[in-house]
């Protein structure tokens, strides 16, 4: 995959209140804790300010990105959103998905590092009322009545209760995701947020842009299944809303032929970066 080239001087993109600053040595800084100082009136001493990053501070981490990039984050301002890792995709049980099972082990191990620096998990999944199974539109319902199967609302086989509805066990986490979050929830570091479409950020107003808009978030590192669905649904819709958006490599699956290639490609070269959760856990901090 062709990378783009580093920058020779450093630049500053967005606005007063919203920007980011890439700098030639490869780092792009996502906090929006500091402009740029006007070159054209500067002294020497401004100038050397304006080429070199300003040291890493308190609650920041720098991550190393695929594209010979380095981004840093403001930890407090930073949520990892997990998509959809729920035994109605996950549980061998109900399909066969080896590439979203094999996230999971990468998640036991990142997730406590990321509550380590401050960064919130946020599980975002399919969690119907029955209200909105009166809304849904008819392609959303034709598409999840594959195999035979009855579509949103209806029973699933054994214990597995109605399908996609909120605290069915089918809804929730696959195997030891479930316990984890419980562990998160319980220490203030997890937060479960109910979907009702592909996108966690379908609508003019979701539970999920609220809370990122209410706790000041600016950065989401995406994991999930399926890749190519409800995870880069939701990543192009913050990508949209204005978020930074960091797709996590090794806690993506999907089952569809070459869907990954395409939503890696795109997230890491259009509509932010790409990384993995050994980078994550490596993380450079104060």
């Amino acid at each position: 995959m062709a990378s783009r080239p580093l920058v020779s001087n450093p630049v500053e993109y967005g606005n007063s209140a919203s920007f980011w600053v890439e700098y030639p040595n490869g780092l792009v800084d996502l906090t929006r804790s500091h402009h740029l100082l006007n070159a054209t009136n500067s002294s020497a001493e401004a100038a050397t300010q304006l080429a070199e990053p300003p040291k890493l501070k308190k609650d920041q981490a720098d991550i190393l990105v695929d594209g010979e990039r380095t981004v840093r984050i403001d930890a407090k301002a930073t949520v990892l959103v997990v998509v959809d890792m729920q035994n109605f995709f996950l549980h061998p049980d109900l399909r066969t998905h080896p590439t979203g099972l094999a996230c999971v082990d990468p998640l036991l191990k990142v997730i406590p590092a990321l509550r380590g620096l401050g960064v919130k998990i946020l599980w975002v999944n399919w969690g119907l009322t029955d209200h909105e199974l009166k809304t849904i539109p008819p392609s959303l319902i034709r598409g999840f009545r594959k195999r035979g199967s009855g579509g949103f609302g209806s029973e699933l086989p054994g214990s597995f209760g109605r399908l996609l509805m909120r605290d069915a066990v089918n809804s929730q986490l696959y195997g030891p995701l479930q316990d984890l979050y419980l562990q998160g929830k319980e220490a203030g570091t997890d937060v479960w947020i109910h979907k009702n479409r592909m996108s966690g950020l379908w609508g003019y107003q979701t539970a999920l842009d609220l809370y990122l808009k209410e706790n000041g978030i600016t950065t989401l590192l995406f994991g999930g299944v399926n890749s190519d669905q409800c995870v880069s649904g939701t990543l192009v819709d913050a990508y949209f809303r204005g978020y930074d958006c960091i797709l996590v490599k090794d806690i993506n699956g999907t089952t569809s032929p070459g869907g990954y290639d395409n939503v890696l490609y795109n997230a890491s070269n259009s509509y932010g970066f790409a990384t993995d959760t050994d980078r994550l856990i490596r993380a450079n901090v104060v």
